[in-house]
């Protein structure tokens, strides 16, 4: 199992830190980070990441899985375009996902106009260029999972991460167990 992570400067640290670690310390995932020219970004945080790759290098041939990592680029003109990358992974029944501002990638690429997603807000979503999605819009917390595309908001990295594994084929009782220990915090007393 091969999966290509997308980092862009200031990407969103918690987003996909859960995904990233679970995926190559529990499930043996190989996992690939790629940035937008292949070049060093840095975190929210902070955190200096080196890719393995550029972005548009991705080739659905070589992955099983594209996850796009939130972040503030997303939201300004400086965002990559992705589109065709994104394209080429879903018409290629691979795994595509994305969480916070990242789905405006997915938004302009036009794969959601006809899939069930979420994201920050409908809002945010109805402002991308191309997008005609709203109808499969779905305002929940929790990510969602629509055959091989996942969506969540920034705050759901938890259940983004789960059902990435899941559209993975990687889901098992352990593995939501293993998640629901993550989630535990958030549950009302």
């Amino acid at each position: 199992m091969r999966v290509a992570i997308v980092l862009t400067e200031g990407f969103a640290d918690w987003e996909c830190a859960l995904l990233m670690a679970t995926a190559r310390a529990e499930l043996g995932v190989d996992l690939l980070v790629a940035s937008p020219g292949g070049t060093v970004v840095t975190s929210m945080g902070g955190l200096h990441i080196t890719p393995h790759l550029p972005a548009k290098t991705l080739a659905p041939a070589e992955f099983d899985g594209l996850v796009l990592c939130g972040g503030t680029i997303w939201e300004t003109a400086a965002a990559p375009d992705l589109s065709h990358t994104i394209r080429a992974f879903h018409t290629a029944d691979r795994v595509v996902a994305a969480i916070c501002g990242a789905t405006l990638a997915l938004a302009a690429s036009g794969i959601l106009n006809g899939a069930d997603h979420t994201g920050n807000s409908a809002g945010s979503l109805a402002a991308v260029p191309g997008y005609e999605g709203q109808s499969h819009y779905r305002d929940q917390p929790q990510a969602v999972r629509s055959g091989r595309l996942v969506t969540a908001a920034g705050t759901a990295p938890v259940s983004f991460a789960a059902e990435v594994f899941r559209a993975l084929s990687l889901g098992s009782e352990a593995l939501d167990a293993y998640l629901a220990l993550y989630a535990e915090e958030h549950r009302l007393t």
